[in-house]
């Protein structure tokens, strides 16, 4: 049976490029289910105990939590907003840990951000290192990658260094499932 990976790219961007990164390396996958999961799908209003209490979980967090509990892998690409995570992705991740507070299941996690500057969204991706553990997620490598639109045209990779590197980052990935 094939092994169900999720991409997650960390924003509501129509265009996201941290999406678009996201389902590219899960594309560079071979024998594998590749779901694609864009938070624009997923109808879920602004986190508020308050909300929880007086009308529990929206149909769009109880379908996202539903995809996670099948998944044997996530690929996730963070968007940095401010130097955090954007609001959509973190409204998600506050939805999803009071379903479960293991949002990432003990499951293997590549974690990559990516951004048009040349620190490619570092500041986020040091921000959920140290936080997702905590929330379930097995981190199997990360990398941030930079100068989107420089290395990144025609669908492709075209930095050597940088397709390498995460061919050896998918390699690993592929090794923990």
């Amino acid at each position: 049976m094939k092994k169900n990976i999720i991409t997650i790219g960390g924003s509501n961007s129509k265009n996201s490029i941290n999406k678009t990164l996201a389902e590219h390396v899960g594309g560079m996958m071979n024998d594998i289910e590749l779901t694609k999961i864009d938070l624009n799908d997923f109808s879920m209003p602004q986190f508020s105990i308050d909300i929880e209490n007086e009308e529990g979980f929206s149909e769009g967090v109880t379908n996202l939590n539903t995809i996670i509990n099948k998944a044997d892998g996530f690929i996730i690409s963070l968007a940095e907003h401010n130097g955090s995570y954007s609001v959509a992705f973190k409204n998600a991740l506050d939805w999803l840990s009071r379903i479960n507070g293991k949002v990432w299941r003990n499951k293997p996690v590549l974690l990559l951000a990516t951004s048009p500057g040349e620190r490619g969204g570092q500041t986020v991706l040091d921000i959920a290192l140290g936080r997702f553990p905590y929330m379930g997620a097995t981190i199997i490598g990360s990398m941030s990658f930079p100068s989107f639109f420089e290395n990144f045209k025609e669908n492709d990779i075209v930095n050597t260094d940088l397709k390498l590197k995460l061919v050896e980052l998918v390699n690993q990935f592929k090794k923990a499932l």
